[in-house]
């Protein structure tokens, strides 16, 4: 499996997009919790850790309406800053702040003005999705969190897998 490139599917970036990113013996990172421990997962050999860039969002976007009273939506929005891709959200996730060891850091490739202004555009267009609007929405940031996400990559006999650290889904690591 190779410490320099990680490419796929399921939150990684597809085949024809490597990032090179940082091996660090240990670094202190803010991460969303995972709920899959490191020590929990099986393998053959060493278990790394690849640390993907998220920015994620809690949106409030304030609608007006013709001849009724404006209407507040909230949206959780997750940008992918390696990527470079909105996705809903279900809640703002819990970040906290880990010392992670043998990790390699994806950097991301957008930055947070980006980050904001492609998390505005997500907002805007599914609010497009559910109303007609008159004017253009007000779209404020009530929360914000820069976290990075885990994924595991385990050794075994029958294939190297990637696991996501947050939602346990594991798949053969095609390096």
């Amino acid at each position: 499996m190779s410490d320099a490139e990680v490419s796929g599917e399921n939150g990684l970036p597809p085949a024809d997009h490597p990032l090179v990113g940082n091996k660090q013996e240990s670094v202190e990172l803010p991460v969303i919790e995972p709920s899959v421990p490191r020590e929990s997962v099986e393998s053959a050999g060493r278990v790394g850790a690849v640390a993907y860039p998220f920015r994620v969002y809690e949106a409030e976007i304030e609608v007006d309406r013709p001849l009724l009273a404006p209407r507040t939506d909230r949206r959780v929005i997750s940008v992918d800053r390696s990527r470079r891709l909105a996705v809903r959200a279900d809640t703002l996730p819990a970040v906290t702040e880990q010392r992670v060891e043998d990790v390699l850091v994806l950097p991301g490739e957008f930055s947070p003005d980006q980050a904001d202004e492609k998390a505005r555009e997500a907002a805007f267009q599914w609010t497009l999705r559910g109303s007609i609007l008159a004017d253009a929405p007000e779209i404020e940031f009530a929360r914000v969190a820069d976290a990075y996400k885990l994924f595991w990559l385990a050794e075994r006999p029958d294939g190297d897998v990637i696991i996501d650290s947050v939602r346990g889904e594991e798949r053969a690591f095609e390096g």
